[in-house]
């Protein structure tokens, strides 16, 4: 670049380095004399806001105020941009990343509607909300740097009368080169000033060198990305691109914006502010986003930390620790210490491909099934009923006969069921009072004869504690009692176990079946032997427990249903299983559960909750007792749930993820790129995502920034030779894509592989001026690793390289290291090294 080209541009970069000294010095002189509000100041008229409320709102205005300083203290701007109005008036504006900037200096946020403008191009209209338009004439893209006091920045200028040039250094740019002046001619001075400027300013955008892993910082968007963050809150959006398209940036930055209230329109704030208050979560809190591995969540949060978005292990979270812990502490699908639950995660063959390759199908099919069932399991419960002894069990059974036989949807079957609940709760009460006396004078009867029965009893229940008992809860009547708060040792305990045995063995009296002795109650009533009831009062005693039973299964028909799932998954399993579909014959245990599986069982709860849910008045009275057994599903539901690499998910997986975005907002955006999905159990196609969402609002981005030319033919070529979905990737323009070829290794041995790696390192350490980058190497297993590493630190101990071996994929190591990790090769023909 020439001097008359740097003289040009002077004015640009003088106005550039005092704008960025000036709020610099702004935000450190507020940071040293910072001015909080008060609760004085949200007092208006005669109103007292002294409440916590208010004071909670005003202590996180204040701390939003002073991340913002602290942001500006840090980088002042990213962006500046010359706008030419209707009438000619060009006005200079600056955006920064924080999320308030001056307006008295001129300087706006990125995230405010206006920041649109420094993703523009050249030439593009912005129309502002005001309604008046503007001309993009001049665009600057800012990276700031502190320098001895001061600030520089490196810069990349686009204008409509020159062509695009990038800035190293703008104090440079401003430097006077005095020997020049001299009358003297000074032909080595002035050869070294050409030299110094034609390296400072260049023609073009400036490709960077990758020095560290992680996710390009990327301050602006492009003009297509930006429009993507600026959607609205309430959308379902999926963005798909290939490698280096800023996909996962573009779902950070729209995350940061949504989660402040301030660029929400004023509806968008009304319904954020009525979930938090509801969901008892701040609305900056209310979010989730799910990452396949632990070493991705690891570079997210540093990119969410660029961004000034807390990002704690609670909201930024892998899919496998998130619904482990849903299925044990929300659902209770997963077996715990306190023995509830009932199945053990395990990593066991249970499925047959199909299932992997046909999850849809296979979730379809259980669903319809387990609905049919609990449906079956009620109209069975309704004749007993209507066709009892007892007038009043028969007028109840006939009228839930009627509601049943309708075969409507679930939440309008619930909803008239819950009228039918005062007269299901009295019939039950009755009975059950009855009952209860009866079985009480019945022990009784056995203390007037040993008192010391309930100790014995008491002593015998320990011993069947202590021996842990696994299969105790597959005694199906004792769901029914309803003795959940009984004692758990003691004497209580020992009169709870006699009354619940003494109903078990009335009950099987009654439907004339024998007793499952391997169960607690099985051994219980065994130890009991004659100290129960006569025959005669057995079957009478039955006869009404089993009345009861029907009825009470009406008492909380959605609490049945959701918390039912998981049981009716095991019968729906072995139905299947003897069927040959979609199960493995053997090899797997009754109470072990594939991970897969038990995302099968978290969607079917989830989606039969939300449909529930979903309805006005279900939310309006979700404290009543006919819906308030769906209140751990709501508490488990967020504002807003985010998806990086969505393509490494099965459909079923991101389904019980976009289910746990609220229904008033269903907020859900999700990023990824078919070609690099690394699961096999993956989404294959849009169509398996939009079965997620209908209305998926489906967005591709193809402008790679940060692939060379010779990169972006190489994954081109190798998704042509995979067969992978045709998506062809756009380099950006006025920047130089040039950069070094690809290497290649075939058909080596460990020992020849290792001394060309060393090479290749060595080169690029060459390369960077002794700056070695993160480096990872892939090799095909676990196995392979430890060797890999181990041989390496050898090959490049004389320039005290240090190699880490990151097993499992789970280590970072340091940014200077090199690090093997296993990766899991699906079809791997022969042995290359690249």
């Amino acid at each position: 670049m020439s001097m008359e080209h740097s003289q040009r541009l002077e004015p640009l970069a003088k106005d550039v380095v005092d704008k960025l000294d000036t709020v610099a010095s702004t935000a450190r002189q507020w940071l040293a004399n910072p001015r909080r509000l008060g609760i004085d100041a949200l007092a208006t008229g005669g109103n007292t806001l002294n409440s916590d409320r208010a004071a909670r709102a005003l202590d996180e205005v204040n701390q939003a105020n002073e991340s913002a300083y602290r942001k500006l203290a840090s980088e002042p701007a990213i962006a500046r941009v010359i706008a030419e109005d209707d009438d000619g008036h060009r006005t200079a504006y600056y955006f920064c990343r924080a999320e308030q900037g001056l307006a008295n200096l001129g300087l706006v946020s990125y995230r405010a509607p206006v920041g649109r403008l420094a993703s523009l191009p050249v030439g593009e209209e912005y129309v502002r909300p005001d309604g008046k338009a503007l001309i993009v004439v001049e665009r600057a893209q800012l990276r700031p740097s502190p320098l001895a006091g001061s600030w520089d920045a490196y810069t990349v200028v686009q204008s409509e009368d020159a062509p695009t040039v990038t800035i190293e250094s703008l104090r440079k740019l401003l430097e006077r080169h005095p020997e020049l002046a001299e009358p003297v001619e000074d032909l080595v001075a002035q050869l070294l000033a050409s030299a110094e400027a034609s390296q400072n300013v260049i023609e073009g955008m400036k490709r960077s060198v990758i020095t560290k892993m992680g996710l390009r910082d990327q301050p602006v968007l492009d003009q297509f990305q930006d429009e993507i963050f600026r959607l609205p809150f309430n959308r379902r959006v999926l963005l798909l691109g290939p490698p280096g398209t800023g996909k996962t940036t573009t779902l950070i930055r729209r995350l940061g914006q949504k989660l402040d209230a301030q660029f929400l329109d004023e509806d968008e704030q009304r319904v954020a502010e009525e979930l938090a208050q509801s969901q008892q979560v701040p609305h900056g809190k209310s979010w989730l986003m799910f990452t396949p591995t632990e070493l991705l969540k690891q570079y997210l949060k540093e990119a969410f930390a660029r961004e000034g978005i807390p990002a704690p292990d609670q909201n930024i979270r892998t899919w496998a620790d998130h619904r482990r812990d849903m299925a044990r502490q929300t659902f209770g699908v997963l077996r715990t210490a306190t023995g509830g639950g009932t199945f053990v995660l395990k990593e066991v063959n249970s499925l047959q491909p199909t299932a992997m390759t046909q999850p849809i199908a296979w979730f379809d099919d259980f669903q319809a099934w387990q609905g049919a069932a609990y449906r079956t399991e009620l109209m069975d419960s309704a004749q007993a009923l209507a066709g009892a002894g007892l007038a009043t069990a028969q007028q109840l059974g006939k009228r839930l006969q009627a509601t049943l036989k309708e075969d409507g949807p679930w939440p309008s079957t619930f909803t008239t069921l819950a009228g039918e609940l005062p007269a299901i709760q009295a019939f039950v009460a009755r009975l059950k009072d009855e009952t209860d006396a009866t079985i009480k004078a019945a022990l009784n009867a056995q203390l007037a004869r040993n008192r010391g029965l309930v100790g014995e009893l008491a002593k015998f229940i320990e011993s069947l504690q202590q021996a842990a008992d696994a299969d105790a809860d597959d005694d199906q009547d004792a769901e029914d009692d309803e003795d959940t708060a009984a004692p758990k040792v003691g004497p209580g305990a020992a009169i709870n176990a006699y009354m619940q045995a003494v109903r078990t063995q009335a009950r099987n009296a009654a439907a004339k079946r024998s007793t499952n002795k391997i169960t607690r109650n099985g051994k219980v009533i065994e130890w009991l032997g004659d100290r129960t009831l006569a025959p005669a009062e057995l079957n009478a005693l039955g006869t009404s427990l089993l009345l009861q039973a029907h009825a009470r299964r009406f008492v909380n028909p959605v609490k049945r249903y959701v918390d039912g799932i998981q049981k009716r998954y095991r019968a729906f399993r072995k139905v299947r299983q003897d069927e040959g579909r979609w199960y493995a014959k053997a090899g797997f245990e009754v109470r072990e559960l594939n991970p897969l599986e038990l995302d099968l069982v978290l969607l079917a709860i989830l989606r039969s909750a939300g449909e529930l849910l979903q309805r006005p008045t279900v939310m309006r009275d979700i404290d009543s007792p006919a819906w308030a057994s769906l209140k751990p599903v709501l508490g488990a539901l967020r504002s807003q749930v985010v998806v990086d690499e969505a393509t490494d998910f099965s459909p079923i997986q991101l389904a019980c993820m976009a289910a746990l975005a609220h229904p008033r907002l269903r907020s859900f955006f999700a990023c990824g790129d078919f070609n690099q999905r690394l699961t096999t159990w993956g989404a294959r196609s849009a169509d398996e995502l939009q079965w997620v969402f209908a209305d998926f609002d489906i967005r591709r981005v193809t402008v790679s920034y940060r692939q060379s030319r010779q990169l972006n033919e190489l994954a081109r070529d190798i998704i042509a030779c995979v067969g992978g979905s045709d998506q062809e990737a756009t380099l950006p323009i006025e920047v130089n894509n040039e950069g070094e070829s690809p290497v290649l290794l075939e058909y080596a041995s460990l020992e020849d592989a290792v001394g060309w790696l060393a090479a290749r390192i060595q080169w690029i350490d060459r390369f960077l001026d002794g700056r070695l980058p993160s480096t990872a190497i892939f090799v095909n297993s676990e196995a392979e690793v430890e060797p890999v590493a181990n041989a390496l630190n050898l090959a490049l101990a004389n320039q005290n390289i240090q190699v880490v071996a990151c097993r499992e994929g789970q280590a970072v190591g340091q940014e200077s290291n090199v690090g093997p990790s296993s990766f899991r090769v699906e079809s791997n023909t022969d042995n290359s090294w690249s």
